[in-house]
């Protein structure tokens, strides 16, 4: 059984339990960060001295944080060979996708784009700062949308912990209010996602707790 610290509605938490919950693990999850506070604790500290979630325990190893480095461990421990392959070529492929959505997609969407809409004031959103965001996302989004044409999952045929570190922005992308460029095969892929039990279970929940208005 893993353990991990961090709140429900995190995006980079979501990343982890979808990836927990796609290799099937036992867990916990305690509630940590934003509203529910504990990270700026000795005990958190202790775990992890940046205060930042989430925070895994698993087995016998010290508590591991940043969100990347946490799943590359679950998928290299627990993992199937199609999820995070063995073969080193294989796994690269999927290792630099994973880092590019890591880089390019969820970076340029959480903070640009939903802080912007949802976790800042009607009053003080800068709408054509949000739209030069949008802007940028969307040129990433399209790179996404040609290789999404020629396969059903962003490394290859597979379900990959490349995945992981894409789709998990897509469900409040296509949620939130936003003026979105038609990219057919993201929204196929999503479509795909969503059938997925721990993508419904771990992604796709409520995040009414951010909003400000």
């Amino acid at each position: 059984m893993v353990e991990v610290w961090g709140r429900k509605t995190s995006s980079n938490v979501q990343a982890l339990m979808w990836c927990i919950g796609e290799l099937g693990l036992k867990y916990v999850r305690h509630d940590a960060g934003g509203i529910y506070g504990g990270t700026e604790e000795d005990a958190f500290l202790a775990m992890n001295p940046n205060g930042t979630i989430p925070v895994l325990k698993d087995i016998d190893l010290p508590p591991l944080w940043e969100t990347g480095a946490i799943c590359r461990h679950l998928a290299t421990r627990y993992g199937s060979d199609s999820f995070w392959p063995s073969d080193m070529t294989q796994r690269a492929d999927v290792d630099r996708w994973a880092e590019w959505a890591k880089l390019n997609v969820a970076a340029a969407f959480t903070v640009p784009v939903f802080w912007h809409l949802v976790r800042t004031p009607k009053a003080q959103r800068d709408k054509k700062a949000i739209r030069a965001a949008v802007e940028v996302l969307e040129k990433k989004l399209e790179i996404a949308d040609e290789k999404l044409a020629k396969h059903h999952f962003l490394a290859g045929e597979n379900l990959t912990l490349a995945d992981i570190q894409f789709g998990h922005v897509l469900f409040r992308y296509y949620d939130i209010d936003l003026q979105r460029a038609n990219f057919p095969n993201v929204q196929a892929y999503y479509n795909r996602l969503a059938e997925r039990p721990a993508y419904r279970e771990h992604v796709m929940v409520s995040y009414d707790e951010l909003r400000v208005d």
